[in-house]
């Protein structure tokens, strides 16, 4: 079983983990395209992030080998000679179950140890590359404004040598008022020896400046100085530094992504203590605070609940008339104090909106912290029930290859990673606890594994289409009929006397019935015996019988009776009973 299983997982692993890594590059190609970037910095980069896409390929190649391997032992009946010779499916895969052990302790390490680094050095080269400036590719007949503070047009350039024709170039460095307009028969660039600077020839051209001083005034805009300048040759230099500088490990080292599981319980039990710290300091604040001559006191009763009632700070001799002051003889007072009360009212509500956004950031923090903690258990789990449902699967499907074992292992692929993401999501959000986040694709895909591997044990149907018609045929009431036909040779003749006799007393058993149930209360009824159980055996026996006749229209009547007789079906029952009772009695 190993040799079949590890160069499956291999093939797998490395077709799956291609293609997220295709992922990765559409998702990431704007911010890799024109940077002039060597080929060492690209591999780089890409291996980093096959590190990181580990977690989501390594599943889906579990999940994909074991329905391939089980699915061909099925298709070629090996599973069934297995055991046919007595040989269980547990015994069978537990050269795998053990494997999958192994491999899910090699992932939890892997999750703890490893991925930190990878993720740490991905997303710094990854922010490298972005602010790497990008190179000079300038366009025809479009302005192009990569180049920091300069617009630059060109009508048409020569690729073998890199000349640009009949240019036009407006430089911004000095501000928009002091811009210089550049006109140029030809020019090329090039950068300087170390790449901070860009190298501009220019060939036959003029220059326009304005003589803009910073002691005029705006009255004087109409009457600005400026300079012209024909040229033959003109050189000009901007800062535009091409070079690739890497950024410093150690700030995305301190963050979530590059920490194991003793950094982030630590980070985890810090960040809860800052958070309730500032939480208490907040609270005191709010508790002694004074307002207009209140201050709150607060009381703790016995069953440790507080009750806070406003206390006055200075006894005044009379109660304050706060209505005297709006009917005072200056009306532009009341306005003035209603504009400072809501003027304070508002700094107040934003002092709180602040403090309660602070707060949040910080809780999301934790819940990010407390989120990768998680996800170092997720992918070991995550093999485990991946295999448990493969391997049954392939067993039940019966199907090799790689067509039906593909596309069952990429729906339920994706029926994973949205439940997963999903539960990421909303623990991210605060909606639900981490870890019942996190671990929701877990809890929905366990029991399908579990009925997965039961039904593979037991060799039932799962993907029986017929079976499951049957049972919500069954369900709604709705049967096949009876598809009795007339014997060409019978063994036994039925006797008129013996039919007429087994007619009379399956009738009365019948109407029995009905009446007993017609008169039962609903309630009652539900938990009652019921007809099948009752009339099952005596229907049987009856059919058995005149099932030997040669008349036709018995054989009809015949077909007209239920497989399995419900309270529902009992008159149309006893109706075709009598038909046939009427069909015996003159014989």
């Amino acid at each position: 079983m190993l040799q079949r299983f590890l160069p499956l997982l291999t093939m797998t692993f490395f077709i799956c983990l291609f293609i997220v890594l295709m992922q990765f590059l559409w998702k990431s190609i704007d911010d890799l395209v024109g940077k002039g970037l060597s080929v060492s910095i690209i591999s780089e980069l890409f291996f980093y992030a096959a590190l990181t896409m580990i977690p989501m390929a390594l599943p889906l190649a579990v999940l994909l080998a074991s329905l391939m391997v089980f699915g061909n032992l099925g298709e070629k009946f090996e599973l069934t000679a297995m055991k046919a010779s007595g040989i269980s499916l547990f015994r069978i895969m537990k050269p795998l179950i053990a494997l999958m052990l192994l491999l899910a302790v090699g992932a939890f390490f892997f999750q703890n140890d490893v991925l930190p680094v990878a993720q740490t050095k991905m997303w710094t080269l990854l922010f490298s590359v972005r602010q790497k400036t990008p190179e000079v590719e300038i366009p025809e007949r479009s302005f192009y404004d990569q180049i920091p503070n300069m617009n630059l047009y060109v009508e048409s350039k020569d690729p073998e040598t890199g000349m640009l024709y009949d240019m036009t170039i407006y430089d911004l460095s000095r501000g928009l008022d002091n811009a210089r307009v550049i006109l140029a028969d030809s020019g090329q660039f090039n950068f300087t020896e170390d790449k901070t600077r860009l190298y501009l020839h220019l060939f036959s051209g003029e220059m326009f400046e304005n003589m803009r001083d910073n002691t005029m005034g705006a009255g004087n805009s109409r009457h600005l100085p400026f300079r012209r300048e024909h040229f033959t040759q003109k050189e000009i230099y901007f800062p535009f530094d091409a070079n690739f500088n890497r950024m410093d490990e150690s700030g995305m080292r301190s963050q979530y992504i590059g920490q194991n599981i003793s950094e982030l319980s630590a980070s985890i039990d810090s960040i809860g203590r800052q958070v309730d710290s500032i939480g208490e300091i907040y609270a005191r604040e709010i508790r002694t605070a004074s307002y207009f001559n209140l201050q709150p006191k607060s009381e703790r009763h016995e069953d440790g609940s507080i009750a806070i009632t406003p206390v006055p700070l200075v006894q005044l001799a009379e109660p304050l008339d706060i209505d005297s002051i709006f009917r005072g003889d200056n009306p532009n007072s009341a306005k003035s104090y209603v504009a400072q009360a809501l003027s304070k009212a508002k700094r107040k509500k934003q002092e709180y909106q602040y403090r309660s956004a602070s707060l949040a950031e910080q809780a999301k923090l934790m819940r990010r912290h407390d989120i990768e903690l998680q996800k170092k258990f997720t992918l070991s789990f995550a093999c485990i029930i991946f295999f448990f449902i493969g391997a049954p699967l392939g067993a039940i499907i019966k199907k090799g290859g790689l067509g039906t074992p593909l596309v069952i292992s990429v729906f339920l692929f994706i029926v994973y990673f949205i439940i997963d993401n999903a539960g990421y999501k909303m623990a991210r959000d605060g909606k639900v606890a981490v870890w019942e986040g996190i671990w929701l694709s877990s809890m929905v895909l366990l029991p399908l594994g579990v009925f997965f591997t039961y039904k593979a044990v037991g060799d039932s149907a799962v993907f029986n289409i017929d079976a499951y018609r049957n049972f919500f045929r069954r369900l709604i009431g709705k049967v096949d009929g009876r598809s009795i036909e007339l014997k060409e040779v019978r063994i036994t003749e039925v006797d008129p006397a013996e039919a007429r006799r087994l007619l009379a007393d399956f009738e009365a058993q019948a109407v029995a019935e009905h009446e007993r149930l017609a008169h039962m209360p609903a309630i009652k009824r539900l938990f009652a015996r019921g007809s099948d159980t009752t009339l099952r055996t005596p229907l049987n026996e009856l059919i058995d019988y005149l099932s030997n006749s040669a008349d036709l229209y018995v054989i009809n009547y015949l077909n007209e009776y239920p497989f399995a007789p419900k309270r529902r079906t009992l008159p149309a029952l006893i109706a075709t009973t009598r038909k046939l009772a009427e069909r015996y009695a003159h014989k």
